[in-house]
């Protein structure tokens, strides 16, 4: 049972992670950094706190008595994997969400899935070792699973490269207005090393997790104290470099600009935000059940990757491409599918 509830919180956060960029498509006038900010308040900031707040005993005196060590390396990955959000934006301005997404979750998943357990077999940190995950016949199914996973994004790949060399650049800024193939694989690459780095942050901020269950609180929800930490991070990461963009593009004035829509645009960039942290917040839930290895992971990469395609296809990102594109990324997203039902069968064997 734990395992199903497992997969089934995973599939929400990774819906609610495919989905949270449409919000920032309705925003008008401002600029992309002006809009990434405003959400970046809610969902690295605000929204975390309100969960901890609701979840967690004196969650902040968790974070105070923590020793430095546990709090300087939580916040360290997350500053870290806030480069790895800040470019997973970009990704999406330049590639479009179904192309973006599978690109850089690509990596990510490999990275985010693998290191944990490496780390613990050669630090000898207590949990899945790489060894054990090898040795055993369920994570030998989970292991299958993620080279299903893999191939299945290598085909959203492929279908996204279809895509560049069959459509116009007229045709693809239709539905992608600042399409840029060279600027979008850059940025996809670095964040899909960088944004690994949140599920690094997880492991290291795990005495809070731990305190957290301690004064009672549900191990359910014991990672929304990390999460604080990680998050300050990413926030930093972010801040500087939107302010940076403020000011060398003069968008500043976005935030009072009397000819854009403000009132809709905080409301879309709040929603953005909120419905960005439940992926995590439903992440926490999932790994509860099934422990911060490859198959949480997996299944959260995956689960993004196949409503970011769907998203892709609702919102004719593909308009125009071949049948054999068409079927590619279908295709693609079928085997991300296969791959969740193997990950799940494989952990709950494990």
């Amino acid at each position: 049972m734990g395992s199903i509830l497992g997969l089934f919180f995973h599939s929400l956060g990774g819906f609610a992670s495919g989905s949270f960029y449409i919000p920032y498509r309705k925003i008008q006038v401002w600029s992309w950094e002006s809009a990434w900010l405003v959400g970046g308040v809610f969902s690295w900031l605000i929204v975390p706190v309100v969960a901890a707040w609701l979840t967690i005993p004196d969650f902040m005196g968790i974070i105070q008595s923590i020793d430095s060590d546990t709090f300087f390396w939580t916040f360290v990955f997350g500053l870290l994997w806030g480069i790895g959000g800040l470019t997973f934006g970009l990704a999406m301005r330049y590639l479009g969400m179904s192309l973006g997404m599978s690109i850089a979750l690509s990596l990510c998943s490999i990275f985010g899935a693998l290191v944990p357990p490496i780390y613990r077999e050669l630090a000898g940190v207590e949990g899945d070792t790489i060894s054990h995950i090898v040795g055993s016949t369920g994570g030998q199914v989970v292991l299958l699973g993620i080279l299903v996973c893999v191939f299945g994004i290598f085909l959203c790949g492929k279908a996204g490269m279809m895509k560049e060399n069959e459509l116009s650049q007229e045709q693809k800024q239709e539905t992608i207005k600042e399409f840029s193939l060279t600027k979008g694989l850059i940025v996809a690459t670095i964040s899909g090393l960088c944004s690994a780095c949140f599920n690094f942050g997880i492991e290291a901020g795990k005495d809070m997790a731990d305190a957290a269950v301690a004064k009672g609180c549900d191990p359910l929800f014991q990672n929304n104290v990390i999460f604080i930490v990680v998050l300050w991070g990413g926030f930093l990461t972010n801040f500087v470099y939107c302010l940076y963009l403020n000011f060398s593009n003069k968008t500043f004035g976005d935030y009072v600009n009397a000819s854009a829509p403000l009132r809709m645009n905080y409301l879309f960039a709040a929603v953005a935000g909120t419905t960005w942290f439940l992926q995590f917040f439903f992440y926490g839930m999932g790994e509860s059940k099934l422990g911060n290895g490859a198959s949480s992971w997996i299944l959260h990469m995956a689960t993004i990757i196949m409503t970011s395609n769907f998203w892709g296809l609702y919102f004719k990102e593909w308009k125009g491409v071949s049948s054999t594109t068409m079927r590619t990324v279908i295709g693609g997203i079928v085997v991300i599918l296969i791959s969740v039902i193997i990950v799940g069968i494989g952990n709950s064997i494990h």
